[in-house]
């Protein structure tokens, strides 16, 4: 079978990696733009110049003089060139190495200036310099100086300054976490109407699925979700009230035909009763199953006076048949139920036990539930399910309708419980139904 597609995909995992694309492209783009912002060439490092403010120490006089530190005589060996001019605020200054005669005018007011990168256009470069503001143990100080060159300066003046870094880092994280979030939320009316739909059964009719809170490009799938489970009740309607109507027309010939059995001379006729009997049963099964969603009326119910009530009823029948029945209650708790719909049940399982061969039958009530036992051949374990079937027949020539276990199911479904199969001692099968407590 082939796997079901999510919609986390094409929703999420697919912006998500567009989004980063785009990120990663844009980030490439804004370097290569940074790299080639002008005609090219070199910068000098930045990073000299905090070297060169601890190297700067005030004297006693207030004037300005180098220390010969170890940062600062490595920066000189790796750069024999090195020079720089160093001003603090009052104007004092020092110069250190050669310094180019163009920069002469700046001596005296650096300290208007706090940042800076020059280049000249033509190699040899000797009037590559960087002017930053720096603070070291002789106080602020304003740095010309001419160092170590670099051709990736602009890259690395972004990347020192921390700007556009944490930007894609943003960009990113918003990505990751708020696009799942939108998604997650636009979907939530689609994970309701999942809930609405699991609660829709044949015993739930009439319910609908909700529009309100789906997306627009979902609600026609709902909306003809809708229309069909629409369709689906009004076949259903139709359906009952046609086994209800033919039920009910039946019954007037049924029992007219009866009368006339009964009351023939010759014995072939008399001998047509049992099946007679059995079309009744079957008629008045087909009402049962259509009262069961119109008639219900649940009460306090005492189900061992319902039991002996149904056993009053059949015994005379059931004496006549050459069969016995006995009713045993082992402890009794109220319950709540329809006591007709009970009856009935109790009713279409003691015919049952009696069809199926059973000569001794036992009616046991057991706390918030009953189960009738007999002696007869038994059911297969293969069966205990597909029993409960409309019109399924544990043997094809059977003369039950089909339809009696399939009705207990029903009704005690309807009363929030549950029927079983069991097999008796020895011989037999007991089947239970379990009710809720009161």
């Amino acid at each position: 079978m082939r796997k079901q597609s999510s919609l986390k995909r094409p929703l999420i995992v697919f912006p998500l990696a567009f989004h980063f694309a785009t990120l990663l492209v844009s980030f490439g783009i804004l370097i290569a733009v940074a790299l080639r912002v002008d005609s090219g060439g070199p910068y000098t490092d930045e990073q000299i110049t905090p070297v060169i403010a601890r190297a700067v120490v005030r004297q006693d006089s207030g004037s300005l003089a180098v220390r010969m530190t170890p940062e600062l005589a490595a920066l000189r060996a790796e750069t024999p060139d090195l020079w720089f001019v160093v001003e603090d605020d009052a104007g004092r200054s020092l110069s250190f190495g050669r310094v180019p005669s163009h920069y002469a005018s700046l001596i005296g007011r650096l300290s208007d200036l706090s940042y800076a990168q020059i280049r000249d256009r033509e190699p040899p470069y000797d009037l590559v310099a960087v002017i930053r503001r720096e603070i070291g143990p002789a106080g602020p100080l304003t740095i010309l100086g001419h160092g170590k060159l670099t051709e990736l300066s602009f890259l690395f003046l972004m990347a020192s300054n921390v700007t556009i870094i944490p930007i894609f880092l943003l960009l990113a994280l918003t990505s990751l976490v708020v696009t799942p979030w939108i998604v997650r939320r636009s979907l939530a009316g689609v994970s309701r109407i999942a809930q609405e739909a699991e609660q829709i059964d044949t015993d739930r009719r009439g319910r609908r699925l909700s529009e309100e809170h789906v997306p627009s490009e979902i609600a026609p799938l709902v909306r003809a979700v809708n229309d069909a489970l629409r369709r689906l009740d009004e076949g259903y309607e139709r359906q009952r009230r046609f086994i209800a109507s033919a039920a009910h027309e039946l019954r007037t010939p049924i029992a007219i035909l009866r009368a006339k059995v009964e009351a023939a001379d010759d014995a072939p006729t008399r001998r047509l009763g049992n099946d007679v009997h059995r079309l009744a049963t079957l008629a008045e099964q087909l009402l049962d199953l259509q009262r069961l969603d119109t008639d219900r009326n649940d009460e306090d119910l005492d189900l061992a006076e319902v039991a002996r009530r149904v056993v009053g009823d059949l015994a005379p029948l059931l004496i006549a048949a050459d069969r016995c029945i006995e009713v045993r209650v082992d402890n009794r708790q109220p319950c709540r139920g329809d006591a007709a719909a009970l009856e009935r049940v109790l009713t279409n399982l003691i015919q049952n036990a009696i069809e199926h061969g059973g000569r001794h039958v036992i009616v046991r009530v057991i706390g918030a539930g009953f189960e009738v036992e007999d002696d007869g051949p038994g059911i297969p374990a293969a069966e205990r399910e597909r029993v409960f079937e409309p019109f399924h027949r544990l043997r094809p020539r059977s003369s039950g309708s089909g339809l009696g276990l399939n009705l207990v199911q029903r009704v005690v479904e309807q009363h929030g419980g549950r029927v079983s199969i069991h097999d008796a001692a020895g011989s037999g099968t007991i089947v239970r139904v379990e009710l809720n407590s009161r």
